[in-house]
């Protein structure tokens, strides 16, 4: 059985023999996929929703909204992992049902829906949130109901919660990986930071910026954020040519992207003119923004498309089975497919779905491969060990790797910044 897409072409024995209890549907880990499902009792203490045949989860994004862009991959991505854990019998012997909440792109949404999918349906875990501002909305809420969530999104780190696994980067292992990048391989000494006006976007900057002016010896020359969703950047790129930074630093979400792209085509503000770093787009959003106005472009990401990885081309080839030939697979998207696998693996290892023991049994669990982006390790801090990537955007959409850098601890509180 093909580990990532039943049914399909089998993996390579050699592969195969290579990830023994480390890949995601090893049966060494796991035991047999039909195995007879232990009792409800044994396996559930604290009133989840969890039947003899059944376990309900929650996936909680923006369906609508300005951020429906960004988020519509993690959707199906966890949809897709859940049906291919469903096709291998399963978590502890039972099927997993979800409940889809909207979040709508709005703060207070995300916080009433996580209540009611922890409350009201006694979900399991949920797999959701985009935005730094939707993740902080709702983690009282995890933390006051003793929820477990899995939040796909490269984030800004300074934070840290028992009731969180944070399964994209943090700050030092995407942004000042990245300026380190820009800095010896572009020659970037002056920057201007861009961003969407939110919480992540400008916590990202204010550690960009420390790290510019005091670790690289370069300067910020310009510093600017607009509102989500907003679609007027012409006097931003009229400020960008008077500066003529070395690099722009973007951080620039959701729908927004579309438009600021397309002007900065029309204004000749070209990769060639203009080189930029963004670390909010993906395949995703290019997707919507158009492969022509992201061109020589760079992003600085853990995943693309088109990592030449066994196990990335197995998933590639059943996502586009699942959602057509057009669909494409940004980092957020393979990240929010990590969820739902790193949930199976430590429920099984735990022996329940109680979320105590499951996040007991989370530490330090490792897949040297079997990941579509490569090595994972989960830390004590709930983030993930991972490697860093960058990637120069070409004519056909899709991303050109070219730098990598060795695997990086999580440190969600580094010092200094």
């Amino acid at each position: 059985m093909n580990l990532l897409t039943p049914g399909r072409r089998p993996l390579s024995r050699s592969w195969l023999a290579g990830l023994a209890a480390v890949t995601l549907g090893a049966s060494a880990l796991f035991g047999p996929a039909h195995a007879a499902a232990p009792a409800t009792d044994e396996v559930m203490t604290t009133g989840l929703a969890v039947t003899d045949d059944t376990v309900n989860v929650g996936i909680l994004h923006s369906l609508t909204g300005t951020m429906a862009i960004s988020e519509t991959g993690s959707i199906q991505a966890e949809k897709l992992a859940i049906k291919q854990i469903n096709e291998q019998g399963g978590i502890l012997g039972r099927q997993i049902e979800y409940t889809v909440e909207d979040g709508a792109s709005d703060w207070p949404t995300f916080a009433e829906k996580a209540r009611k999918l922890l409350q009201g349906d006694k979900v399991a875990t949920v797999f959701g949130c985009w935005t730094s501002a939707s993740r902080k909305a709702v983690l009282p809420v995890f933390e006051q109901n003793n929820g477990l969530l899995y939040y796909p999104t490269f984030y800004e780190g300074l934070e840290q919660s028992k009731n969180v696994f944070y399964t994209g980067q943090e700050a030092t292992q995407q942004i000042l990986a990245a300026l380190n990048w820009a800095n010896e391989e572009l020659g970037a000494k002056s920057f201007y930071l861009v961003g969407s006006d939110y919480i992540w976007p400008r916590t990202s900057m204010k550690i960009a910026r420390t790290h510019i002016e005091k670790h690289l010896g370069g300067r910020v020359v310009g510093e600017d954020y607009y509102p989500l969703g907003n679609t007027q950047f012409g006097s931003l790129i009229n400020k960008i040519k008077l500066k003529r930074p070395d690099l722009v630093f973007a951080a620039v979400v959701g729908g927004s992207n579309v438009a600021w792209f397309k002007q900065l085509k029309a204004a000749g503000m070209t990769a060639k003119r203009q080189p930029m770093l963004t670390i909010s787009v993906t395949e995703d959003e290019v997707l919507g923004i158009g492969k022509q106005n992201v061109e020589g472009f760079y992003s600085s990401m853990k995943y693309f498309q088109s990592l030449d990885i066994p196990s990335n081309k197995e998933f590639v080839e059943a996502f586009k089975a699942e959602y057509g030939d057009d669909a494409v697979i940004g980092d957020v998207t393979e990240s929010a497919y990590l969820g739902p696998w790193l949930w199976k693996r430590a429920v099984e290892k735990a022996g329940s779905f109680d979320v105590d023991k499951v996040v007991a049994a989370s530490d330090n669990m490792e897949w040297k491969e079997g990941m579509p982006h490569g090595y994972t390790k989960v830390d004590p801090n709930h983030h993930l060990w991972m490697r860093t990537r960058i990637g120069q955007w070409q004519n056909d959409g899709q991303a050109k790797v070219v730098w990598e850098s060795d695997v990086i601890e999580p440190n969600p509180f580094p010092e200094g910044y």
